[in-house]
């Protein structure tokens, strides 16, 4: 009896560390803060687009960090609410959320919504059951009845994506490089990919439809780079001049911000950006 209680102790410390790998006590704190104000605000009586746009604007002014998912050995759910990166400024705002729509307001409730939004199928496997490329991320949880790609009907143009830079560039990935028998479901994932059709706006077009575009939609910028997809993520916001702007995590040494320009002058600024994608969030 007392061999089995160590055993049962050790187990719990052993997932203790694991954990602390993931998440820090801070980041436990910070998601409740926003389920806090939330409440304050009444939030989750109002249209899920709004919701995101409000949670997103409590991100602003957080430093920008890359890599945040690469700091474990295995595939874990990493949270960090004090650095991030364009995809995970997204996908945490948007999974506070569906958790406040849903009046589930435990961190808990927080890390379910997160693994079922960044993983193929809800469900941590290895590095590849992630959902690393964005338009397999828009597959997915439009599947998961999530999101809807509206883009086609406010006027998009089809677009056939010719993904290849992961499989192609193994070295640049931590997961890959030391794991290189997971580039070859890579390549499978990215020839799912490349069968499927979507649409875009081209960034000439996209003032023509900004009127359709709505406060806390997911915008996901197309790109030009040979082997990607998607270039950039971010979130629509309607700002007090009427005008959707784009609040995103753009760069290294950079902060969440939302743009000066409108999302059209934006996307037109940058070279490689040659359109965007708009997805609207399911009402709950």
């Amino acid at each position: 009896m007392k061999n089995y209680s160590q055993i049962i102790l050790l187990i719990f410390i052993v997932v203790q560390i694991t954990f602390a790998q993931v998440f820090s006590d801070k980041d436990i704190s910070e998601c409740k803060s926003r389920f806090t104000f939330a409440i304050e605000k009444n939030l989750s009586q109002k249209p899920i687009g709004d919701v995101i746009a409000e949670v997103g604007k409590t991100f602003l002014n957080t430093p920008y960090e890359a890599h945040t998912l690469e700091v474990t050995d295995t595939e874990q759910l990493v949270i960090n609410f004090s650095g991030l990166d364009c995809t995970t400024f997204l996908e945490t705002t948007f999974s506070l959320a569906r958790c406040i729509k849903q009046n589930k307001t435990s961190f808990e409730d927080f890390r379910n919504e997160l693994q079922l939004i960044r993983y193929r199928d809800g469900k941590i496997n290895d590095y590849t059951s992630r959902l690393h490329y964005f338009s397999d991320w828009i597959y997915h949880n439009t599947n998961k009845g999530l999101i809807k790609d509206v883009t086609k009907e406010i006027g998009g143009k089809p677009i056939n994506f010719k993904v290849n830079f992961m499989s192609e560039n193994p070295h640049l990935y931590k997961h890959l490089k030391s794991n290189p028998e997971f580039v070859n479901e890579i390549k499978k994932q990215e020839q799912e990919i490349n069968s499927r059709q979507y649409h875009y706006i081209p960034e000439n077009e996209i003032a023509k439809v900004e009127s359709k575009i709505r406060n806390g939609d997911l915008i996901a910028l197309t790109t030009s780079d040979k082997g990607l997809d998607i270039g950039h993520v971010g979130i629509a916001v309607k700002m007090a001049d009427g005008k959707i702007h784009f609040m995103h995590a753009p760069m290294v040494g950079s902060k969440v911000q939302i743009s000066e320009d409108s999302i059209s002058g934006y996307v037109k600024k940058i070279k490689k950006h040659t359109g965007i994608i708009v997805l609207r969030a399911n009402e709950i």
